[in-house]
């Protein structure tokens, strides 16, 4: 089965170290990729309607990445989209810091989460709250809610993290396409987070990928694939 018709043209965008890891065993913000890369994301970034991360990426960086770029805020002028896509977090347990960054930034603001934990905030903090049913939260249901944002707008996606939520999307089929940066050091360690958590997929029914182009860049080697259907 290929990913779902309804939902958002998703790309799964990280950089990570040589040996797999996008963060070192303290799993705090991954800082170890180049301007080159970061210029990298924020093109990532401005071509799409909406931006989804969890909850942990948002307390490790305590910001959203906005398009700064003058030329990039150009075309998503040209292309009729506003100054900033929506910034998505997904926090089932609601959980947040109110007082991070990220609140005060002049962004779009959107949560993902459940009754319990949308009880702590209001229009002013998020401008838009998806409330999964219980029903679909176990395990979470994400071609219905992807949908969900497809309906209201969003009509492409980039997906940043961190790795438990790239392995849900995944694991429901609701990736189209990665964009991986390889950057040179190793970080090791056995708890490390990976571009992929959650449980894993066996050999004979993991997702696989086409190369569609790829660039080294100084030490950096910047990959594009397509995820293949059909997978799982």
């Amino acid at each position: 089965m290929s990913a779902p018709a309804s939902i958002p043209d998703t790309a799964l965008v990280l950089a990570m170290s040589l040996d797999g890891k996008i963060a070192d065993v303290q799993r705090g913000a991954a800082r170890f990729s180049s301007l080159a890369d970061l210029a990298h994301l924020e093109q990532r970034v401005a071509a799409v309607d909406g931006v989804l991360f969890g909850g942990g990426t948002l307390r490790a960086y305590g910001t959203a990445l906005p398009v700064r770029n003058p030329h990039l805020l150009a075309q998503r002028q040209q292309r009729g989209q506003p100054p900033q896509p929506l910034q998505l977090v997904w926090s089932p347990s609601g959980q947040l810091d109110p007082h991070s960054r990220f609140f005060q930034q002049p962004i779009p603001r959107g949560l993902i989460t459940t009754a319990m934990g949308a009880r702590s905030w209001d229009s002013e903090q998020f401008q838009r709250i998806w409330v999964m049913p219980e029903s679909r939260t176990h395990p979470w249901d994400w071609p219905w809610l992807l949908a969900q944002l497809k309906q209201e707008g969003v009509q492409t996606l980039a997906l940043l993290g961190g790795g438990t939520l790239a392995a849900e999307l995944l694991r429901c089929r609701c990736v189209h396409a990665i964009y991986i940066t390889v950057c040179p050091l190793l970080l090791g360690g056995f708890t490390a987070p990976t571009p992929v958590d959650g449980p894993g997929f066996l050999a004979a029914v993991a997702p696989r990928l086409q190369l569609l182009s790829w660039r080294a860049v100084a030490d950096e080697v910047f990959l594009h694939y397509r995820v293949l259907p059909p997978y799982g």
